[in-house]
């Protein structure tokens, strides 16, 4: 026959949650089994007066005070969450709590931890405002975030653009090259002039002289991708701001801003033309180093490019994009797949984006998994910007291109990649993962409490709930 007991598990979790302990450190200190900590936990089975003296003796409580306790302050918690305004039209009996409370403790930890969640976010949210000022030239907002959601709206593919670059592409082969297309044209002469007498700039288009000048510090590839963006602005201006119109920003820089990112957009397309890249990809096996040398564009203008191929008919792999500095801020993103990244904050530090510095030009690949069980291949590598001559501070910064783990094997970089079957485990963003026993954290998760290390200390930055 079992023992008589009472039912406590929220409140036998909660001590063990401060006391640091997982369930088997628990049963180790009761001499008992950890299966049955959790069963107690659970409220499958009840703590024994004996299960309470072992308590009170192992960690000095009062157990009369435990056990009158009975999930009390869950409850209370409880009670406290469903007052929230947007719950106001939902009605809650007292003994219901109690019963999601007793009967289900981890469903109701894991309500209680969303609304956390909720209510951070609504109070970041209301200091953001509260702190936010509107210039006297009516910009507003987040202009980069404005942009970014607006290219991640369309999964950054524009079909107008494609089809007016697939024809102005012809058009350029026909007349032989770029420079040659230019001249013929527009009447623009193409010349490459010293940096200093650029005097700042890397394009500049000089109508008086009928010049287009380029600085002598870029390199072919750069020097093909300017001339093409101001081709675009000379021949495509209609089309780029329908585009962009389409976007109804509310401020002149998010406008400005969007107006480059779609000019780029099709100067890529005119040096990529959509039905030739989208064949060459999927003949080369998405190898970048390949596909940049016979389009002549450079490495990262492949991996842009690889994000836009969402024709209906002609889809390729969907890819996402990011651009990183040494210090981890993010200074481009494209989203034309479905990887969760943070909008706000650092990256996670495990993803090898952030350590391709320390092997520069080489290109890493990486299976990771998110703690929800999503799958990931990601491509990595340096690449170089400014210098271009003795005295000119060149930049190193990280690229990665990433695409379901399911695609993966359409890829060159993914055959008999090591570690196929022990992908590296990564979070969104150190606020937004809950993996307890990570060692890289560089802060607590919302919505999580954070135990004291009087009893014990874990290796990982925070002790958290196990449960």
């Amino acid at each position: 026959m079992e023992k008589q007991g009472v039912y406590l598990g929220p409140r036998l979790r909660r001590l063990r949650r401060d006391l640091g302990l997982t369930q088997a450190e628990m049963a180790a200190d009761l001499e008992i089994s950890s299966s049955y900590v959790a069963l107690m936990e659970g409220n499958q089975r009840p703590v024994t007066a004996e299960t309470l003296l072992r308590l009170a003796k192992a960690y000095k409580i009062d157990f009369s005070e435990f056990a009158d306790d009975s999930g009390r302050e869950l409850v209370a918690r409880m009670q406290a969450a469903i007052r929230d305004p947007i719950l106001h039209d939902i009605e809650f009996g007292s003994l219901e709590i109690a019963d999601v409370v007793h009967s289900f403790p981890a469903f109701a930890e894991a309500l209680l931890r969303l609304h956390t969640a909720y209510k951070e976010e609504q109070f970041a949210l209301a200091d953001r405002r509260q702190h936010s000022s509107v210039p006297e030239d009516g910009t507003a907002g987040d202009p980069i975030a404005s942009v970014r959601n607006f290219l991640a709206a369309r999964r950054n593919f524009f079909p107008v653009l494609d089809a007016a670059s697939e024809k102005l592409s012809l058009k350029i082969a026909e007349t032989g090259s770029l420079p040659q297309y230019l001249k013929t044209r527009h009447g623009l002469k193409t010349r490459r002039l010293p940096p200093d007498v650029m005097t700042g700039s890397v394009r500049r288009l000089d109508w008086h002289r009928k010049e287009l000048l380029l600085s002598e510090a870029l390199d072919q590839s750069s020097q093909n991708f300017q001339m093409a963006q101001q081709l675009a602005y000379l021949e495509m201006e209609q089309e780029i701001q329908a585009v962009v119109d389409d976007g109804k920003f509310d401020n002149h820089n998010a406008t400005r801003l969007a107006h480059r990112a779609i000019a780029g957009y099709a100067a890529a397309a005119i040096l990529m033309p959509y039905a030739s890249f989208a064949k060459a990809v999927e003949t080369q096996k998405y190898d970048i180093d390949v596909l940049s040398r016979q389009f002549s564009v450079s490495f990262e203008q492949t991996a842009h490019r690889l994000t836009t191929l969402q024709k209906p008919g002609q889809e390729r792999i969907p890819f996402f994009f990011i651009k990183v500095d040494v210090a981890g801020n993010v200074s481009k993103r494209l989203n034309g797949g479905a990887f969760p990244f943070a909008r706000h904050g650092g990256g996670c530090p495990l993803w090898n984006v952030h350590g391709v510095f320390a092997t520069p030009r080489k290109v890493v690949t990486q299976w990771l998994e998110l703690p929800d069980g999503q799958r990931f291949f990601s491509i990595a590598r340096t690449v170089h910007s400014g210098g271009g001559r003795h005295g000119l501070a060149p930049i190193d910064r990280g690229i990665a291109v990433v695409c379901d783990a399911g695609y993966a094997d359409r890829l060159v970089y993914s055959k008999n990649h090591p570690q196929a079957g022990s992908p590296t485990p990564i979070g969104i963003t150190c606020r937004l993962c809950h993996r307890i026993d990570c060692t890289s954290r560089s802060e607590p998760p919302i919505g999580r409490q954070i135990l004291a290390d009087t009893f014990r200390r874990p290796e990982a930055p925070f002790g958290f709930s196990d449960a």
